[in-house]
């Protein structure tokens, strides 16, 4: 199995999105790239003082889904042209990002985004290695699972296509 931690505004859209592609063998919402020095939870991170982001991390099996359909997936659900923002969650925690634990990984993602950044004028999702991930608190995970009619950035016809990929 591959891994790759996704930052794309609230974790719990992002989250179903990612579960709902082929290939996506486990999702978990978490924390992701802030202040070593302090173990983040809800609160805190919804602080924006210690420079974490709701992030999904995401293991896939590449014999099913590469890398670049996950992105292509992902870039369907954000807009990286908002700077710490996706649909009405504001704050550094809301921040898009792709954040990697190995260097095959890296390079995909430096490439696509790359390439992306240069279609927009601003751009402002982060391509950077994993440096510190926690996973979040349990009534976060599988959220709109559990609550169906849950709050949700994505639109449902984005989810659908993801779904079908």
């Amino acid at each position: 199995m591959s891994e790759i931690y996704l930052a794309g505004g609230c974790f719990w859209g992002v989250e179903k999105a990612m579960s709902l592609l082929r290939g996506v063998t486990a999702t978990q919402c978490g924390y992701a790239n802030g202040d070593p020095h302090f173990i983040p939870d809800y609160l805190l991170v919804c602080s924006g003082r210690y420079g974490y982001a709701e992030t999904v991390k995401v293991e896939y099996d590449p014999k099913i889904v590469d890398l670049d359909r996950i992105l292509l997936a992902f870039f369907m659900i954000i807009d990286p042209t908002q700077k710490d923002r996706q649909g009405n969650d504001h704050g550094i925690q809301y921040r898009t990002g792709i954040y990697w634990t190995d260097e095959g990984s890296g390079l995909v993602v430096k490439e696509i985004v790359s390439r992306l950044a240069s279609m927009f004028r601003e751009f402002y999702t982060e391509a950077l290695p994993l440096e510190n991930f926690t996973p979040a608190e349990e009534n976060h995970q599988k959220y709109l699972d559990k609550n169906p009619g849950g709050y949700c950035h994505i639109s449902r016809a984005a989810m659908e296509e993801i779904s079908k990929m």
